[in-house]
């Protein structure tokens, strides 16, 4: 393993899903830019992305009613600037991706080709009006499509695939401020040699962390490495304790949790016990589109009182041209399990999808640490409070990826001097594991526990629980980690580990139930003392 390398540029971005590349061909105007991926753009959380983007399109719509539904599904915990500005820039950064090439779903009928109205707008649990734009059930690809051919047409930017970051560059403290960022440590996957990519202003757009979760519908990049590496340099985190469970996963043992949109919901999708019951009325006046933490919650208090694997998603009643036109992927990874959209209903489980906190970062997308950023999933601009309304992610990542291109536009133009000299990696007397079932256990117990005891309902019990076996692998990971070469699984393991503590631990501090965090000895939604984000920093003297 060689650990010599040294790569530089003006901007480095860290992901390469819509956040990172937004902010990438923004920055290309302004000088160099580095794209660290830890695999291919087809595997962005964005790529995964079925339902679409909200954004106030419609003359029927208004911005006030967006932002109204966005703080209506957010229980009290939304930050209102934030909230006003991604919505009111939501329309101009849909133009951009338009102009950029993305291909959205028109109706069959309407205007002449330039009229915005002719796209075709998709209705989703929590919002008032059909605000959706839409690649019929396949949008985060055709918007990565549309992406990844704009970066790649734009000679300042080098993309590095299937480089694993590790930790962020960040110079020692002094007079009580805080060191800037200057970039990453990262583990080239196919040399195994481990490079210093030194940046002016780094951008972290890493996604979620699905995985540390048994039952995902997040891609197997998801292990929150961009909360874990902010978090160890001493940036600031929140609201970890709100993760989103999609409602609606199918349910076969060889489909790894396929998403099954919440745009069939908006269609008329009803939600049925196996005798054919249909249950969400019980549980809120909108049914299903009621938010996904109501509808989740309803799902998982349906299945464990009456011992059921799933419930039944029916669509069937709509017209079979419509449903295959609409939803043509889903109709048909649906039928390759055997089940057949347009004649009977399918079996759901509700599964780890959205993490609504991350990295604190104002509405420039700066973080606490100086020159470095955060974007999309894995920044917490107060957006989303406890509960992310459909389809505000893609809208976030747009709008703040170029919110924190014109920030870091700023402080590569001022200089600001040169970076200091970090030292190249040293791996001591590591030496390469024989063992990889110490990894692939712990994996697997973390995964496992976070279902059972963090998961959709909580307990202090559980929550202590949790905290405790956690612990215990941590100190476990911590001497692996250091005894053995790296590789991308240990990486991943020592975030995925860092991550759940961070989300136990904030769920522990939140005494009430709100939002996507309910727990079943504070089951009330406290008073005005719980109105505020959830912050956790590592002490600048543990840094």
């Amino acid at each position: 393993m060689r650990h010599n390398a040294q790569l530089s540029s003006d901007f480095l971005v860290i992901g390469g899903g819509i956040a990172g590349l937004t902010f990438a061909i923004k920055a290309a105007e302004a000088g160099t830019v580095t794209v660290l991926t830890k695999a291919g753009s087809s595997e962005a959380n964005t790529a995964y992305a079925q339902g679409g983007i909200a954004s106030v399109w419609s003359v029927d719509d208004s911005f006030e009613s967006h932002i109204e539904d966005t703080l209506r599904a957010g229980a009290g915990l939304c930050d209102r600037a934030a909230v006003e500005t991604i919505v009111r820039e939501g329309p101009e950064a849909v133009r951009e991706l338009i102009r950029l090439g993305t291909r959205f779903t028109r109706v069959e009928t309407g205007g002449p080709d330039d009229s915005e109205l002719e796209y075709d707008l998709g209705q989703e649990g929590g919002h008032s009006h059909r605000r959706v734009l839409h690649a019929q059930d396949l949008t985060g690809r055709e918007i990565m499509r549309a992406l990844t051919e704009a970066a790649a047409a734009r000679p300042n930017i080098r993309t590095l695939e299937n480089h694993v970051a590790i930790n962020l560059l960040v110079e020692t403290a002094t007079a009580g401020k805080p060191g800037a960022c200057w970039g990453v440590y990262a583990l080239d996957r196919n040399t195994h040699e481990i490079r210093k990519v030194i940046s002016r202003a780094t951008m972290l757009a890493t996604g979620g962390a699905g995985k540390v979760y048994l039952y995902t519908t997040n891609p197997d990049i998801a292990s929150g490495d961009g909360v874990a590496m902010a978090y160890r340099a001493g940036a600031a985190v929140a609201n970890l304790e709100f993760y989103q469970f999609h409602p609606t996963c199918l349910y076969h043992p060889a489909a790894k949790s396929f998403l099954i949109s919440e745009a069939l919901r908006g269609e008329g999708a009803i939600l049925k016990l196996p005798d054919g019951t249909a249950f969400m009325k019980r549980y809120h006046p909108d049914a299903e589109l009621a938010p996904r933490d109501v509808v989740a919650r309803a799902i998982d208090s349906e299945m464990k009182r009456r011992g059921l694997d799933f419930v039944y998603l029916d669509l069937s009643h709509r017209d079979a041209d419509f449903i295959r036109r609409r939803f043509p992927t889903i109709f048909k990874r649906c039928l390759s399990f055997g089940y057949d959209l347009t004649k009977g209903p399918i079996p759901v489980v509700p599964a780890a999808h959205y993490m609504c906190g991350g990295v604190q970062t104002d509405l420039d997308g700066r973080s606490s640490i100086p020159r470095l950023y955060a974007a999309g999933e894995v920044a917490m601009t107060g957006l989303h409070g406890a509960n992310r309304l459909a389809s505000n992610s893609l809208l976030e990542a747009a709008v703040m990826g170029r919110r924190g291109f014109t920030a870091a536009r700023e402080i590569v133009a001022s200089g600001g001097g040169a970076p200091p000299e970090f030292p190249e990696w040293d791996p001591g007397r590591a030496i390469r594991s024989e063992e990889r079932v110490m990894i692939t256990q712990s994996w697997d117990e973390i995964r496992r526990l976070m279902w059972n005891y963090v998961g959709i309902v909580r307990s202090d019990r559980r929550l202590e629980r949790a905290l405790r076996r956690i612990e215990m692998i941590k100190d476990e990971i911590h001497s692996y980690y250091w005894d053995h070469l790296l590789d991308a699984d240990t990486i991943e393991l020592r975030n995925l580990a860092k991550v759940a503590e961070l989300v136990v631990r904030s769920a522990m501090s939140r005494r009430e139930s709100r939002g996507l965090h309910y727990n079943i000895d504070h089951p009330e939604t406290g008073g005005p003392e719980w109105v505020h984000p959830t912050i956790l920093q590592k002490p600048a003297d543990q840094i």
